[in-house]
């Protein structure tokens, strides 16, 4: 069995994030969940109140043998506009701020090397304000969360904000997609 590594990420809706990593090349596991709040196992109406302090995130298990953690970041970037405060497209508020959640002072250095990095190739109009937080809590969102892409792909927000993000991901990282192993 590989070591493991662990990303906490927050980039806008969770239903997104997680159906763009679930394809990843060297990701083992994908779950989508609430981080960097104040509220002890928050549930999602909360986190939507505006008032715990947490983002919706994902946690991703990977192989950094497969997958480096910089270059996931470079997928992350990729997939979300990490320029806009509080805010993906029409979903507004703090909890879908661009966040990266650092297990450890490595990746909380790699994350801010990765936003030089993409700051530098004028990829965006604006600059990125995509914190760096040192990780202090994860919740695992309820059960009807998981997987939601996966499991409701006919849902109207699914058709209209998921399926172009998944689908813009998978043409711009095909050779990063688990299905070309």
């Amino acid at each position: 069995m590989p070591e493991l590594e662990t990303a906490i990420l927050g980039a806008g809706c969770f239903w997104c994030v997680e159906a763009v990593f679930d394809d990843l090349k060297g990701v083992v596991d994908v779950e989508s969940g609430y981080a960097g709040g104040h509220v002890e196992h928050p549930t999602y109406e909360q986190v939507c109140g505006k008032r715990t302090g947490h983002v919706e995130v994902v946690k991703i298990a990977f192989d950094p043998a497969v997958l480096a953690f910089e270059d996931l970041l470079r997928v992350f970037f990729a997939v979300h506009d990490p320029t806009t405060k509080d805010q993906q497209g029409a979903d507004v508020g703090p909890q879908y701020r661009s966040a990266v959640f650092a297990m450890d002072d490595r990746q909380a250095a790699a994350a801010r090397e990765v936003i030089a990095e993409v700051d530098a190739q004028a990829i965006y109009p604006r600059p990125i304000v995509t914190v760096v937080e040192p990780y202090t809590n994860y919740y695992a969102a309820e059960g009807y969360h998981q997987a939601f892409f996966a499991n409701n792909p006919r849902q109207p927000y699914c058709m209209a904000v998921v399926a172009p993000k998944v689908a813009k991901f998978r043409k711009q990282f095909l050779d990063k997609l688990r299905a070309s192993e």
